[in-house]
């Protein structure tokens, strides 16, 4: 059981930034990867980004490539996305998840633990 707790979500300006922070409590000993998704409604949720907590590894969706960068603090046991260039289809329901075993790291359905999830609007 890992606790996950997003911040740093709300309204931005198509192409400003925004950066989200998700903070872990718990028995985070055994984390394999930090993975950020997302869901608009009336879609699926669908992968951002990730990384191996271990070798700093990251992994993007190509809708963000390039946009977004996520990183992560071992010490403080805090996963940040880092978003800039922001489009209007980024408009999303944003989730912090956690994941034990190594394996694919783009599916919901890897992952351990999820989140609370924090807003990100972006007007045009």
């Amino acid at each position: 059981q890992v606790q996950l707790v997003e911040s740093g979500g709300g309204l931005v300006q198509a192409g400003g930034s925004l950066r989200l922070s998700c903070a872990a409590s718990g028995r985070t000993f055994s984390t394999y990867a930090m993975g950020w998704f997302r869901q608009a409604p009336g879609k699926e949720r669908e992968f951002v980004a990730a990384i191996t907590w271990r070798g700093g590894h990251t992994f993007y969706a190509d809708s963000v490539k390039g946009r977004f960068t996520i990183s992560g603090d071992n010490a403080l046991n805090t996963v940040y996305l880092q978003m800039s260039s922001l489009k209007p289809e980024d408009t999303a329901s944003y989730y912090c998840a956690e994941k034990r075993a190594y394996g694919a790291l783009r599916y919901t359905w890897e992952y351990d633990s999820w989140g609370q999830g924090t807003q990100v609007t972006v007007s045009s």
